[in-house]
Protein backbone atom coordinates (compact mmCIF):
# COMPACT_ATOMS: atom_id res chain seq x y z
CA UNK A 1 0.00 0.00 0.00
CA UNK A 2 1.25 3.70 -0.35
CA UNK A 3 2.81 5.75 2.43
CA UNK A 4 0.58 8.04 2.23
CA UNK A 5 -2.62 6.01 2.41
CA UNK A 6 -0.90 3.59 4.74
CA UNK A 7 -0.76 6.92 7.11
CA UNK A 8 -4.03 7.74 6.74
CA UNK A 9 -5.18 3.89 7.39
CA UNK A 10 -3.55 3.89 10.44
CA UNK A 11 -4.81 7.45 11.16
CA UNK A 12 -8.08 5.91 10.55
CA UNK A 13 -7.47 3.13 13.20
CA UNK A 14 -6.84 4.78 15.70
CA UNK A 15 -9.25 7.67 15.65
CA UNK A 16 -11.08 8.47 18.47
CA UNK A 17 -12.61 12.13 16.95
CA UNK A 18 -16.22 11.07 17.21
CA UNK A 19 -18.69 8.69 19.18
CA UNK A 20 -18.32 6.41 16.10
CA UNK A 21 -14.84 5.12 17.00
CA UNK A 22 -16.33 3.45 20.33
CA UNK A 23 -19.18 1.74 18.01
CA UNK A 24 -17.31 0.43 15.34
CA UNK A 25 -16.14 -2.94 14.76
CA UNK A 26 -13.61 -2.31 12.09
CA UNK A 27 -13.41 1.34 10.28
CA UNK A 28 -13.71 0.97 6.61
CA UNK A 29 -11.07 3.43 4.96
CA UNK A 30 -11.51 2.14 1.46
CA UNK A 31 -9.81 0.10 -1.19
CA UNK A 32 -9.13 -0.13 -4.62
CA UNK A 33 -6.54 1.07 -7.27
CA UNK A 34 -3.72 3.70 -5.56
CA UNK A 35 -3.59 5.37 -8.91
CA UNK A 36 -7.16 5.21 -10.19
CA UNK A 37 -8.76 7.35 -12.15
CA UNK A 38 -12.44 7.16 -10.79
CA UNK A 39 -13.06 7.78 -6.95
CA UNK A 40 -16.25 6.67 -5.94
CA UNK A 41 -17.23 7.90 -2.26
CA UNK A 42 -20.37 6.24 -0.36
CA UNK A 43 -22.38 7.37 2.70
CA UNK A 44 -21.12 5.59 5.81
CA UNK A 45 -20.32 1.36 6.20
CA UNK A 46 -23.23 -0.97 6.80
CA UNK A 47 -22.94 -3.94 9.28
CA UNK A 48 -21.41 -6.22 6.28
CA UNK A 49 -18.48 -3.28 5.95
CA UNK A 50 -18.04 -2.74 9.67
CA UNK A 51 -17.81 -6.50 10.33
CA UNK A 52 -15.06 -6.74 7.28
CA UNK A 53 -13.47 -3.46 7.36
CA UNK A 54 -14.39 -3.73 3.01
CA UNK A 55 -16.39 -0.54 1.15
CA UNK A 56 -18.78 -1.93 -0.54
CA UNK A 57 -19.56 -5.91 0.49
CA UNK A 58 -22.96 -6.23 1.26
CA UNK A 59 -26.17 -5.70 -0.75
CA UNK A 60 -25.27 -2.51 -1.90
CA UNK A 61 -21.67 -3.69 -3.10
CA UNK A 62 -23.34 -6.31 -4.99
CA UNK A 63 -25.18 -3.78 -7.13
CA UNK A 64 -21.66 -1.43 -6.77
CA UNK A 65 -20.15 -4.30 -9.16
CA UNK A 66 -23.02 -5.06 -11.51
CA UNK A 67 -23.40 -1.34 -12.17
CA UNK A 68 -19.42 -1.34 -12.80
CA UNK A 69 -19.89 -4.30 -14.93
CA UNK A 70 -22.56 -2.31 -17.24
CA UNK A 71 -20.17 0.54 -17.02
CA UNK A 72 -17.31 -1.77 -18.25
CA UNK A 73 -15.50 -1.36 -15.13
CA UNK A 74 -13.38 -3.08 -13.63
CA UNK A 75 -13.63 -2.74 -9.48
CA UNK A 76 -10.12 -3.20 -9.11
CA UNK A 77 -9.43 -0.54 -11.30
CA UNK A 78 -11.51 1.89 -8.88
CA UNK A 79 -10.92 3.35 -5.61
CA UNK A 80 -13.92 2.72 -2.94
CA UNK A 81 -14.21 4.80 0.05
CA UNK A 82 -16.97 6.58 2.42
CA UNK A 83 -17.69 10.17 3.20
CA UNK A 84 -17.54 8.47 6.63
CA UNK A 85 -14.96 5.56 8.07
CA UNK A 86 -16.95 3.90 10.76
CA UNK A 87 -20.84 2.58 10.93
CA UNK A 88 -23.24 4.51 12.31
CA UNK A 89 -25.42 2.66 14.42
CA UNK A 90 -28.17 1.14 12.99
CA UNK A 91 -27.17 2.66 9.56
CA UNK A 92 -28.52 6.58 10.64
CA UNK A 93 -27.30 9.25 8.71
CA UNK A 94 -24.36 11.01 9.15
CA UNK A 95 -24.06 13.59 12.00
CA UNK A 96 -22.77 16.81 10.83
CA UNK A 97 -20.28 17.05 13.21
CA UNK A 98 -19.22 13.35 12.30
CA UNK A 99 -18.63 14.32 8.29
CA UNK A 100 -17.16 17.23 9.30
CA UNK A 101 -14.26 15.35 11.67
CA UNK A 102 -13.85 12.14 9.25
CA UNK A 103 -13.60 14.09 6.17
CA UNK A 104 -10.07 15.75 6.61
CA UNK A 105 -9.73 11.39 5.93
CA UNK A 106 -11.35 11.31 2.92
CA UNK A 107 -9.46 14.98 2.00
CA UNK A 108 -6.30 13.31 2.10
CA UNK A 109 -7.40 10.08 -0.10
CA UNK A 110 -8.51 12.89 -2.66
CA UNK A 111 -4.85 14.31 -2.55
CA UNK A 112 -2.98 11.35 -2.76
CA UNK A 113 -5.24 9.59 -5.49
CA UNK A 114 -5.56 12.52 -7.03
CA UNK A 115 -8.82 10.89 -9.41
CA UNK A 116 -9.68 12.56 -12.63
CA UNK A 117 -13.62 12.14 -11.84
CA UNK A 118 -15.58 11.86 -8.43
CA UNK A 119 -18.50 10.00 -8.21
CA UNK A 120 -20.63 10.97 -5.20
CA UNK A 121 -22.82 8.17 -4.82
CA UNK A 122 -25.85 9.34 -2.57
CA UNK A 123 -26.98 12.80 -1.21
CA UNK A 124 -24.14 12.92 1.68
CA UNK A 125 -21.39 12.08 -0.58
CA UNK A 126 -22.76 14.66 -3.51
CA UNK A 127 -23.13 17.47 -0.69
CA UNK A 128 -19.86 17.02 0.73
CA UNK A 129 -17.89 16.77 -2.58
CA UNK A 130 -19.67 19.46 -4.27
CA UNK A 131 -19.27 22.16 -1.20
CA UNK A 132 -15.32 21.22 -1.41
CA UNK A 133 -15.33 22.64 -4.82
CA UNK A 134 -17.36 25.52 -4.58
CA UNK A 135 -20.62 23.89 -5.82
CA UNK A 136 -22.45 24.81 -3.20
CA UNK A 137 -25.34 26.69 -4.70
CA UNK A 138 -25.97 23.59 -7.17
CA UNK A 139 -26.74 21.49 -4.37
CA UNK A 140 -30.33 20.50 -5.06
CA UNK A 141 -30.86 16.97 -3.53
CA UNK A 142 -29.35 13.15 -5.58
CA UNK A 143 -32.49 13.41 -7.41
CA UNK A 144 -32.05 16.57 -9.25
CA UNK A 145 -28.46 16.56 -10.03
CA UNK A 146 -27.24 12.86 -10.41
CA UNK A 147 -26.14 11.94 -13.63
CA UNK A 148 -24.80 15.32 -14.01
CA UNK A 149 -20.93 16.00 -14.58
CA UNK A 150 -19.73 19.03 -12.77
CA UNK A 151 -15.86 20.62 -13.71
CA UNK A 152 -13.28 21.77 -11.25
CA UNK A 153 -10.30 23.15 -12.17
CA UNK A 154 -7.11 24.91 -9.93
CA UNK A 155 -3.72 25.55 -10.83
CA UNK A 156 -3.08 22.09 -9.10
CA UNK A 157 -6.82 19.57 -9.42
CA UNK A 158 -8.93 19.08 -12.83
CA UNK A 159 -11.38 16.81 -11.67
CA UNK A 160 -15.10 15.66 -12.70
CA UNK A 161 -17.63 15.59 -10.30
CA UNK A 162 -20.56 13.17 -11.17
CA UNK A 163 -23.48 12.73 -8.50
CA UNK A 164 -25.34 9.56 -8.67
CA UNK A 165 -27.93 7.54 -5.95
CA UNK A 166 -26.35 5.55 -3.93
CA UNK A 167 -26.39 1.44 -4.92
CA UNK A 168 -28.73 0.78 -1.87
CA UNK A 169 -31.29 2.50 -3.40
CA UNK A 170 -32.27 -0.49 -5.48
CA UNK A 171 -32.74 -2.73 -2.62
CA UNK A 172 -35.64 -0.59 -2.09
CA UNK A 173 -36.77 0.09 -4.98
CA UNK A 174 -36.03 -1.93 -8.11
CA UNK A 175 -36.80 0.42 -10.90
CA UNK A 176 -33.52 2.66 -9.59
CA UNK A 177 -31.83 0.10 -11.18
CA UNK A 178 -32.26 1.56 -15.04
CA UNK A 179 -31.79 5.27 -13.95
CA UNK A 180 -28.29 4.22 -12.03
CA UNK A 181 -27.63 1.86 -15.36
CA UNK A 182 -27.73 5.24 -17.08
CA UNK A 183 -25.20 6.58 -15.39
CA UNK A 184 -22.83 4.62 -14.91
CA UNK A 185 -23.29 3.92 -18.52
CA UNK A 186 -22.45 7.82 -18.94
CA UNK A 187 -18.65 6.93 -17.32
CA UNK A 188 -17.49 5.45 -20.16
CA UNK A 189 -17.90 8.72 -21.75
CA UNK A 190 -16.12 10.93 -19.84
CA UNK A 191 -12.82 11.21 -20.63
CA UNK A 192 -9.81 9.72 -17.91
Amino acid sequence: MDNSLDKIKQEVLSCQKCELGKTRINPVVGEGHLNSSILFIGEAPGANEDATGRPFCGKAGQVLDELLSVAGIERADVYIANILKCRPPKNRNPHSQEIQVCCEYLDKQIEVIKPKIICCLGNFAATYILTKYGFKDRVYGIGKIHGKIFFYRSPTIAVKIVPMYHPASVTYNINMMKILQKDFNMLKNIPR
